[in-house]
């Protein structure tokens, strides 16, 4: 959230005003400020956009900042088309409202790599109407055609020398109709798209002026924790609240849900509370599950009925016709988001408004919990968004808001809930387990001719929208595979939900994150068994031009594949299509044959990503991606015991760390295709181009994921 709209003004006035008007377009726009309400900036043609009399454009942005640079991103597509000067363009985060929501999805949420994607041409238009509107308003005032004037660096400009800033313009532009449909540049034309623009959120998060929801008060507000179930499916029997409320600074106890709630004064007494909370909790719904009743139940689901996602050709008899017949098992473990900022939510619940703080990823579902639980229209909730310390898909989730929401309008006044680490982990909606069967058949010439993938994954769909699960397949767990960037003529997909009470949710690229994995791993033992190089067996089976077969073209050329490869240590190769993009990577590893340890030393990574609106952040993104990506296929692993998560901390749940990372050069396609998502699309080549880096280098099939140690100790480099 901005300085204009944020909690500091809320701190100074106790008080925050939205107003809502209707321009000449019919759009509905959207403004915050403290106590009564600030005079409006004079030109808003469009929810997105303002510009005041001093010539400031602000653009408003309803999408969350995960640190991705999409505020950035957006802002540079509407300073482009209006042809602002970038020195006074700044950003602000919006409310949740009407206007944010995703043209395609109908909800305002972040999340598919979409901010940008979705609404590109949206972004383009509302520029180009601001730049229109200003030209007519100049050329009005000169008595000229507007088609004369030219437009520059925040100014209009005619042939006779005559120039006006935009701020001047501003009140005659509001007086104009919006234009519908703009005339948008020409890809040719842009001075902002495409540079290397610094990020407009770096200043305040450097000199540490940046709040995130963790950091955010407002006055008269408590503080509480919950003491959530240890087993999955546990309720509290009974609760002896007395030790509670004898601490100092504790308020109340609360039951929530199967939760309870202990609010204090502080978080410390909160936490403090919690402790000498005294709770029976019944047995749950899988008492004995653990880590080896986890992995019985996924190999259990690789025989037996499944639900048919893809069936192209006859892959049973192209199989037993194929000249030599590969088969395989891979195995993905599950694993928790780990985000650096603990859940948390602020909540105020008055007799006619809900007002919500939260770092969260889903301001249409919070917005609509909220109501649900005050009685209130959705527009009585306002939602202001706070910048998130990580998030990766778990911040769509409501289940905060819901205690947040309940716990105020219980005690009558502000509640911010946070989350402990140990919370974090033991409640998080992981990203699915996986295991699955894939059999590959090649003829006499090397060529593959037959795929069979028998897939066990939970489904994530089954939980948030059952409705999406039909006749037992849910899309989400089997993207990836379906529609993977490859050819092949007789090809089938089987997909069957284990029996497990592990909640599973978004992480990011979703299911792409798993399957990428297997997929490119098994075309690796595939180009093996065939006698091929990896490219060259992947680019055949490529339409050619396609869009992962120029990003594949342009890593081999970029990453010297084919070339001289340093003493010690292997090549590997993977590529994904997904979230409207496409990433090809190569990664180069050695191994320690002692103690098993893979050093990764420098990874490739080309993406091609259409328009490449800012190629700074696209780069982060990547490099950012890589690091995750390598942090759960060495190390990330969720384990279970007693009927519930073992893994309870960061000192149990390892992440890659910083001598661990390595060299990444990213290269950007020049892309004639469609605009493309950023955020995910780098997370699923990382760990198969590692794995097949190890089998280059020692000859070893990796095939479960973290990649063990164990099984490369007495590999030969």
């Amino acid at each position: 959230m901005s300085e204009d709209m944020s909690r500091r003004c809320f701190l100074k006035s106790g008080l925050l005003v939205l107003a809502v008007a209707i321009t000449p377009g019919g759009l509905m726009l959207m403004n915050v400020s403290p106590g009564a309400a600030a005079p409006a900036p004079p030109f808003r043609p469009h929810a997105f956009v303002e510009l005041d009399a001093d010539g400031n454009v602000t653009v408003w942005v309803g999408q969350t900042d995960l640190g991705q640079g999409t505020h950035t991103g957006m802002a540079m597509i509407i300073a482009d088309e209006m042809d602002a000067d970038w020195n006074f363009v700044r950003v602000r985060t919006a409310l949740a409202a009407e206007p944010f929501k995703d043209p395609e999805w109908g909800m305002q949420v972040t999340g598919g790599s979409t901010s940008i994607r979705h609404r590109w041409d949206l972004l383009r238009k509302a520029g180009a109407a601001a730049r229109l509107m200003l030209m007519q308003a100049a050329a009005a005032q000169w008595g000229v055609d507007p088609a004369a004037c030219t437009t520059a660096a925040g100014r209009v400009s005619h042939p006779d020398g005559r120039s006006l800033g935009y701020g001047e313009l501003a009140a005659g532009a509001a007086a104009l109709p919006v234009p519908a449909d703009p005339l948008l540049k020409n890809p040719a034309d842009y001075a902002v798209i495409g540079t290397m623009k610094r990020r407009l959120d770096m200043d305040d998060k450097v000199q540490g002026r940046t709040a995130f929801g963790i950091d955010f008060r407002v006055p008269g507000m408590c503080t509480a924790v919950l003491a959530r179930p240890p087993r999955f499916g546990a309720r509290p029997l009974a609760v002896d609240a007395d030790g509670a409320r004898q601490v100092r600074g504790v308020l109340d106890v609360i039951p929530v849900g199967d939760a309870v709630a202990v609010c204090a004064e502080s978080t410390w007494s909160a936490l403090q509370g919690r402790d000498a909370l005294k709770i029976s909790w019944s047995e749950g719904s899988h008492p004995n599950l653990n880590d080896e009743a986890v992995a019985a139940q996924l190999l259990a689901k690789l025989d037996g009925p499944a639900a048919v996602a893809e069936n192209a050709g006859n892959a049973a008899q192209a199989l037993s016709a194929a000249a030599t017949v590969v088969e395989s098992v891979y195995a993905v473990p599950y694993v928790a988001h780990a985000q650096l900022e603990p859940t948390n939510c602020t909540a105020h619940v008055e007799k006619d408004r809900c007002r919500i703080w939260a770092p969260t990823q889903g301001q249409t579902a919070a917005q609509s919990e909220a109501a649900r639980i005050c009685g209130l229209e959705p527009e009585k909730v306002e939602v202001m968004t706070t910048p998130c310390g990580g998030g990766f898909g778990r911040r769509g989730e409501t289940e905060v808001v819901t205690e947040a929401v309940t716990l105020s309008k219980a005690l009558k006044r502000p509640v911010k809930v946070v989350w402990t680490r140990g919370d974090e982990f033991a409640h998080d909606v992981f990203r699915p387990a996986s295991v699955c069967r894939i059999r590959g058949g090649l003829d006499g010439d090397g060529n593959l001719v037959a795929w069979s993938h028998r897939l066990v994954a939970s489904s994530i769909m089954s939980r948030l929208w059952p409705s999406a699960v039909q006749n037992g397949l849910d899309p989400t767990s089997v993207e990836g595979v379906e529609g993977m960037p490859y050819s092949v003529p007789n090809f089938r997909i089987e997909y069957a939900i284990p029996d497990l009470p592990i909640p599973v949710g978004w992480l990011r690229s979703v299911g792409h994150s798993y399957n990428c994995f297997t997929v490119e791993s098994f075309m690796d033992e595939l180009a093996h068994a065939a006698g091929k190089d990896p490219v060259e067996f992947r680019l055949g089976l490529m339409e050619k031009g396609s869009r992962p077969h120029r990003t594949l073209s342009l890593l081999a050329e970029k990453a010297g594949w084919g070339g001289p490869v340093p003493a010690g240590r292997g090549r590997g190769v993977a590529v994904t299509e997904c979230f409207g993009s496409s990433v090809a990577q190569m990664a180069e590893v050695s191994v320690d044959g002692r103690t098993g340890v893979i050093t990764v030393h420098r990874v490739v990574c080309a993406v091609d990503c259409g328009p490449a609106v800012y190629p700074g952040a696209i780069a982060a993104q990547m490099e950012g991606a890589v690091v995750m990506g390598l942090s759960i296929a060495l190390h990330e692993r969720v384990k279970f015991a007693k009927g519930g998560v073992a893994t309870l901390g960061y000192g149990q749940y390892r992440l890659l760390g910083m001598k661990e990372v390595p060299a990444v050069e990213v290269f950007i396609a020049e892309s004639r295709h469609p605009v493309g998502g950023i955020g995910e699309p780098g997370l699923p080549p990382t760990a198969p181009a590692v794995a097949n880096a190890v089998f280059a280098a020692t000859g070893v099939r990796l095939r479960e994921l973290p990649f063990s140690r164990d099984a490369l100790k007495t590999a030969v480099a």
